[in-house]
């Protein structure tokens, strides 16, 4: 037999280490104070908030009662040009008028939508930019810094220097057609020179100012280095680093810049006389931000360089040109030979397509141009600066065109002002198909009056009938009693089935917008 114990409320005593058997309870919810699992009463809502609310719903019930009422079909009733004079064309013309209209309001939207794709598809295309990099002295040995050898006093504080300009303007295309002819016959003498040591002499055109809106040297730029020869350091161990960084959150080619944003001259100036090799860098700012990709991904999708978005759509045309999905889960795909270089694994997600891209994007070299500061008389009897041609994207010219198209102020105004003539134009095909209405029932009582109000009789008792539920089928059209003549409040018409009947046919209508 089992002994009876008292049921006493156990306490859970603290876990301990290493206790195997011991049950430790699980807490319920997390930080803060628990709450219980049935349903939570609201808080009542105020008078005044009660208030509101019934007010809210009677304005929108208001609105949808004038939306309802509000005509809209501007379409002319048929046989409206039966009551016109002889010969008039009005009704034809008005046909013709509202086919145009539509003819023309199809073919605006389409050009529309078609602005706005091109617009949201940031095309591009490159031009050439010519930069100019070139140097002058200072107080150099050969230069003659009013000394008098036969006094003996050398004492002075003039210390040999070189100012290096860069230079950057972009060429319009008629420009960069006799640039091209100029590489063509310069390409055979200009094969096999070293930069790094001789300047190429360019014929140089004399630079007019940019315009206004013509981007500039550095909106093309996000960074510029210069490193110079570490063989040959400046003059008692001076710092020669050269380094420029644009501010952040600079839109490439946006107007109203900073000066230290926005220019097409870099100027700097250090000490030394002696001729020395530098490499100028300068890092592409574009946007969106385009990336060198590995060419493990470049031999799946062909391309060398591309933004974050070009290289995930071109993966995903590769994946659904191998057909690579899978048939049960459309957002799994199979990863061939080349896509496992890329993704390291049997089967992939395409909605983490942009994660497994991102190790195989790497952030564009710079652009090198090599220089030579030269500081010998000789050089400056004739100082020619060396010119590099370099390809940088610069925004469609038919872009800046298309966008007033788009973002235009006025085109709300214009389709309000629309709107409005078509509201006139409804309200005005009402007015005509009320007096159609009218011109039809007076033509037909005058050609037969008591056919027609027997008929008329009839069809509305069937109305009647109808409404009150009823009708029988093929009966009912026989309107010769007196309690259907007969009108006022007495009459069948204004009982209170009837007038019950009408409001909820009414009511079960949808409303027109």
């Amino acid at each position: 037999m089992q002994p009876q114990y008292r049921g006493y409320a156990q306490q859970h005593a603290p876990p301990r280490a290493g206790g195997g058997g011991q049950h430790v309870p699980q807490r319920r919810g997390g930080i803060g104070p628990m709450m219980s699992a049935g349903p939570h009463h609201s808080v009542p809502m105020t008078q005044a908030q009660i208030n509101q609310q019934h007010h809210q719903q009677q304005q929108a019930n208001h609105l949808a009662k004038l939306r309802s009422g509000k005509p809209t079909d501007k379409n002319l009733p048929d046989g409206v040009e039966e009551g016109l004079s002889a010969g008039s064309d009005v009704a034809a013309c008005y046909t013709q008028l509202r086919d145009l209209e539509r003819r023309l309001d199809a073919t605006m939207t389409r050009k529309r939508l078609d602005i706005v794709d091109s617009l949201n598809r940031n095309t591009k295309r490159y031009k050439t930019l010519r930069i100019w990099v070139s140097n002058t002295v200072e107080d150099q040995f050969w230069q003659g810094n009013g000394l008098n050898v036969d006094t003996f006093d050398f004492s002075s504080n003039l210390e040999s220097s070189y100012r290096v300009k860069i230079e950057g303007r972009l060429l319009d295309d008629e420009d960069e057609v006799e640039a091209d002819e100029d590489q063509r016959k310069g390409d055979d003498n200009e094969a096999e020179a070293d930069k790094m040591e001789t300047d190429s002499p360019s014929k140089t055109k004399a630079k007019p100012a940019p315009a206004a809106k013509r981007p500039r040297l550095s909106h093309f730029f996000k960074a510029l280095t210069v490193d110079f020869d570490r063989q040959k350091p400046g003059r008692q161990g001076a710092d020669t680093s050269v380094e420029w960084k644009k501010p952040d959150r600079t839109p490439a080619g946006a107007g109203n810049l900073p000066a230290m944003a926005d220019f097409d001259e870099f100027t700097f100036k250090r000490n030394g006389d002696e001729n020395m090799n530098i490499t100028i860098n300068l890092f592409r700012h574009e946007d969106p931000e385009r990336f060198e990709l590995t060419p493990a991904l470049a031999d799946i999708i062909d391309m060398r360089e591309a933004t974050r978005q070009e290289a995930v759509m071109a993966l995903w045309e590769y994946i659904k040109l191998m057909n690579l999905q899978e048939d049960e889960e459309k957002r799994n795909f199979r990863c061939d030979d080349l896509l496992r270089r890329v993704i390291p694994r049997e089967t992939g997600y395409i909605p983490h397509l942009n994660d497994y891209l991102t190790p195989h994007l790497r952030a564009l070299p710079p652009v090198k141009l090599a220089y030579t500061i030269r500081v010998d008389e000789a050089f400056h009897k004739d100082a020619q600066p060396t010119v590099y041609d370099v390809r940088v994207p610069v925004d469609d010219p038919l872009r800046s065109r298309l966008s007033p198209f788009v973002h235009n102020p006025q085109y709300a105004a214009m389709l309000k002002e629309v709107a409005g003539l078509d509201d006139q134009l409804a309200v005005l095909i009402q007015a005509v198909a009320q007096s159609k209405a009218k011109h039809t029932f007076l033509a037909s009582m005058a050609r037969d009056p008591v056919g027609f109000v027997k008929g008329w009789l009839s069809s509305q008792k069937r109305d009647l009938e109808v409404i009150m539920g009823e009708a029988t089928r093929g009966g009912g059209e026989d309107a010769t009693g007196d309690e259907w003549r007969r009108g006022g409040r007495d009459s069948v018409w204004a009982t209170t089935n009837a007038r019950e009947s009408v409001n909820v046919l009414l009511a079960k209508q949808p409303a027109r917008a």
